[in-house]
This record gives C-alpha cells, sequence and structure tokens, in this order.
C-alpha cells in the first residue's frame, strides 16, 4: 500500500510502499478514503523537539480519518465489512483506574494512533473495535467524516461548562476554535468573541457566525468587550492557540466565577497571575481529545439534528487534495491561514 511513511528519527515523510497492516482477533482494517492534517502531523513532520521526545521511528503518522471497513477480526461483535467510519485515535488500556470508572480519556497507558503507532497516512490503518465509529448518518461526507476528530476537541473543550445565555471568549481561530463557534451557538451562548491575527480565519469566523473577530495586533480583548456592549467579563473561555499571551489576557477579561476550559498547548512556560485566579475565583480545566464516548454521541446527535451546525462544521475544510500532493497540503495547514485540509486517499 501507499504510505506516508518517516523511516527515521529526522525531519519529512516519504510517499512509498509500505507492508498492509494486519487485523487481529479484535482489530477492524479500514481502507482510508480521507485524513485531515493535524498540528501534531506538522511536528512530526518538521521533527521538532516535541517529535523528539515522543515518536519513535519508523512510523506512519496521520489520526484523523474516514474510510469503509474492509475486514474485521474473529472477535469483533459489532462493526461490519462495508461500514463507513471514523476513528478515536486514542488506545486505551482498558485495566488502569479510570479506564476501570468509565473514563477511558483519562487513561494513563494511552497509545495514539500515528503517534505511538502506525496511523491514517497510508491506504488501509488497523484499529482496534473499541476505537472505531460507524457513520449511521449519510449526511457525514468522507471530508466531514475526516475531521470528527478535531470537532471532538471542540465539543469536549466547548462544553466543558453550561453554555445557555453565557458571553464566551475564543483564543485561536484555527479549525478547532472556528468549530467551537458553531458548538457555542448550537449550545446556547449569548454573546462570542475570537481572537487572533490572520485575516482570513477571522473572516472564516465571521462566516461561522461569531458575534466579533478580534484581530489582536490591533484591539485588545477590553476593547472588544465594550464593542459588544457587556458590562461584566467573559462568562465562559475556550483556550484553543497555546500562545503565551492568550491565556492571560483571558484571565484579565474574565468576569468573577468565570470558567475557562484550555485545548491548546504552549510551546513555552506562560506567566499568570494565579492571584487573580483566586481573589477571581476562576475555574481551569485542561482538556485533552474527546470523551470516550460521550463527545462522539454528541457531535453525531449535533450535526444529524441542526443542519446549520452542520453546514458550518462542513465549512471548516477549505483545501482538499489528492494524496500525492500531501507537500502541498502540509504547506497548506503550516502556514495557517486557512482552514482545514484534507488528504483524498482515493486519488493516487
Amino acid at each position: 500500500m501507499k504510505a506516508l511513511y518517516k523511516s527515521g528519527p529526522h525531519a519529512g515523510f516519504e510517499l512509498v510502499e509500505r507492508p498492509e497492516p494486519q487485523a487481529g482477533p479484535g482489530d477492524v482494517k479500514i481502507r482510508v478514503m480521507t485524513t485531515g492534517i493535524c498540528g501534531t502531523d506538522l511536528h512530526i513532520q518538521s521533527w521538532d523537539a516535541w517529535a523528539q521526545g515522543i515518536i519513535e521511528t519508523p512510523l506512519i503518522a496521520g489520526h484523523e480519518f474516514y474510510g469503509e471497513v474492509v475486514e474485521i477480526g474473529e472477535a469483533v461483535r459489532d462493526v461490519k465489512v462495508g461500514d463507513r467510519v471514523s476513528g478515536e485515535g486514542h488506545v486505551v488500556c482498558g485495566i488502569c483506574r479510570n479506564c476501570r470508572a468509565g473514563r477511558r480519556q483519562m487513561c494513563i497507558h494511552t497509545v495514539s494512533v500515528g503517534v505511538q503507532r502506525d496511523g491514517a497516512f497510508a491506504e488501509y490503518v488497523v484499529i482496534p473495535e473499541t476505537n472505531v465509529w460507524v457513520h449511521h448518518d449519510e449526511s457525514v461526507t468522507p471530508e466531514l467524516g475526516a475531521i470528527f476528530d478535531p470537532f471532538g476537541n471542540a465539543v469536549h473543550t466547548a462544553l466543558s461548562f453550561p453554555l445557555v445565555g453565557e458571553d464566551v471568549l475564543i483564543t485561536g481561530a484555527g479549525p478547532i476554535g472556528l468549530m467551537a463557534i458553531a458548538v457555542a451557538r448550537h449550545a446556547g451562548a449569548r454573546k462570542i468573541a475570537i481572537t487572533d491575527v490572520s485575516a482570513p480565519r477571522l473572516e472564516l469566523a465571521r462566516r461561522m457566525g461569531v458575534d466579533l473577530a478580534v484581530d489582536v495586533s490591533k484591539m485588545r480583548v477590553r476593547e472588544a468587550q465594550q464593542e459588544l456592549g457587556m458590562r461584566e467579563g467573559f462568562d465562559i473561555g475556550l483556550e484553543m492557540s497555546g500562545h503565551p499571551t492568550a491565556l492571560p489576557e483571558m484571565i484579565d477579561n474574565m468576569n468573577h466565577g468565570g470558567r475557562i476550559a484550555m485545548l491548546g498547548l504552549p510551546s513555552q512556560s506562560i506567566d499568570i497571575d494565579w492571584g487573580k485566579v483566586v481573589t477571581h475565583m476562576l475555574t481551569l480545566k485542561g482538556i485533552y481529545g474527546r470523551e470516550m464516548f460521550e463527545t462522539w454521541y454528541a457531535m453525531s446527535a449535533m450535526l444529524s439534528s441542526n443542519p446549520v451546525l452542520h453546514r458550518s462544521i462542513s465549512a471548516v475544510v477549505t483545501d482538499k487534495l489528492p494524496a500525492t500532493e500531501w507537500e502541498k497540503g502540509f504547506e497548506i495547514a503550516r502556514n495557517g491561514v486557512g482552514g482545514k485540509v484534507v488528504l483524498d486517499w482515493t486519488e493516487l
């Protein structure tokens, strides 16, 4: 099969022939149709310090995908050949305290598809049946199915706290931040503001229906509050950027008792005013991945019940290229000026 392969501890990928993965008794083999390019994949491609600390080569990367089941192991019970599916990229142990308590997203032995085991930048991928999400809604296109993983990040983050009637600040208008706009609107938020410095991404945010898209190179969040007619600070903060200035400014603009969900991974230490966190009684919650599998049920339910949300999430995919043009796709994703980039593995 064709696969994007990292043969050793160095930068780059190669599109080469690799052996097809074999399904074990509890596994499902999937013919990959589409894959999304994630920030994690950019780290792995460039072989930066983060990648060097977590990746073991050789490796096939890629963890955001949609495809068709072509083979199942003898112990597989519910997934069928021919099912159209996406995959939960965190493979858990099933026996640690959190797994046994039903908190699988907190498994201390998590192995990530495309990071610690071969992933979906290939014609075929194998994952456990327990990680397969079958799409029963025919309106889920291959492009939309490829971004269920990051959509799940947006849903997990945005729904961490009740949103009905709340004023929401989102920092970072990348694909996940953009999707969080639609989720927050669906969940009943009052005013939604999003920050970034990319004019194209802020324009995408406006098309998603955000109340105010803030270019923080020209306007401060406090000014945004005034423009929105807010008398007090934001009730809910969704930190999606990982930028070192985003969280401190968010904290400065939260109402007393405000709640912040943090998904963005900072590349350096961030100095925040802990005194303000204490005296303003703020709640900070770290988010990683998706709740397994409550987030997946919520995603599918929202998409099937809300055509506006369906269109908005679908519109986050701004570029689709044949997998043979993967280098161009990675370049577009690295430039950080558009939405989600999807590779088509049916065009090789």
